[in-house]
């Protein structure tokens, strides 16, 4: 099943009620001022479509950014969205590649089995000369029931095991902030990289808004020695951009990968967590 689908495919169902489009734009890191990407919705979305706030639908109860909510908050949140159980859902975002993989991780983690990304996102339905409109949508209100898949995340133990192991780890941060040279947008944590761990920036899966060709992403990845046969975890600052790797690594014919929700976040601010500032991995 490809997780991503075209402009004319979605323009072809958007009428139908039991789809659901969410747009999923969260602000870019370290950018101001902060981009009100809420209020970009409100002025411009693809009919229908209702804001995903992927910060809202966090867990509150942890100082940790973008953790996952207990099932039952998760639950109470997409049905009041209108999000219903067996729905088809399509994420996307405003521009570029950013956030909406973590919205479809998210919705795969809590068992949506049909959840798509737009491919090239509201920039791309624009181009194509499909309508938008403004202004908040509701939808009815759903009965949306989530069951968490542990087996689509990792916690700071089961990395720790992971590098423990040697397993592949693969970092979706910039470089610099993986190499210790580049600070860290979230003040008190050290930049640097968990040993054993490889950067794969994940612009460098990006080319012109999209996510590159299934061709283009295995290119990306031999260049970078990852097997794809074999387990694969993916990691970032907050677990935003850890999901952009995890979807490349889908489209590219990876099936065992997981996707470290605390990240960077976490383990840098764990004192038995191990830091390394070089290049190694790059």
């Amino acid at each position: 099943m490809n997780p991503l689908v075209s402009v004319s495919w979605l323009a072809a169902r958007l009428r139908d009620p039991n789809v659901v489009v969410l747009d999923a734009t969260l602000p870019p890191v370290g950018v101001t001022p902060v981009v009100d990407t809420r209020g970009r919705y409100v002025e411009r979305h693809i009919p229908g479509a209702v804001f995903f706030d992927i910060d809202a639908l966090s867990d509150h109860a942890t100082t940790l950014p973008h953790m996952l909510q207990a099932d039952e908050e998760f639950s109470r949140n997409m049905s009041v969205l209108g999000v219903g159980d067996g729905m088809t859902v399509v994420v996307y975002e405003q521009e570029g590649v950013f956030s909406a993989p973590r919205a479809r991780w998210m919705l795969k983690a809590y068992g949506v089995k049909e959840v798509y990304l737009l491919d090239g996102g509201l920039k791309a339905w624009v181009d194509a000369g499909q309508p938008v409109e403004s202004g908040e949508v509701k939808r009815p209100a759903a009965s949306f029931h989530a069951k968490l898949d542990r087996s689509r995340l990792k916690d700071f133990a089961e990395m720790q095991k992971t590098i423990a192991e040697r397993g592949q780890i693969l970092d979706a941060r910039s470089a610099g902030r993986f190499a210790g040279t580049a600070p860290e947008p979230r003040a008190g944590l050290s930049s640097g990289h968990m040993p054993g761990a490889t950067s794969v920036p994940f612009t460098e899966l990006v080319a012109e808004g999209r996510l590159k060709s299934s061709d283009g992403l295995k290119e990306v990845f031999a260049a970078k020695g990852v097997r794809l046969d074999q387990p694969l975890t993916t990691t970032c600052g907050s677990g935003v951009t850890a999901a952009v790797v995890a979807l490349g690594l889908e489209l590219a014919g990876a099936e065992k990968v997981r996707l470290y929700d605390g990240s960077w976040a976490e383990y840098a601010q764990r004192p038995e967590a191990v830091i390394e500032k070089d290049s190694s991995g790059s």
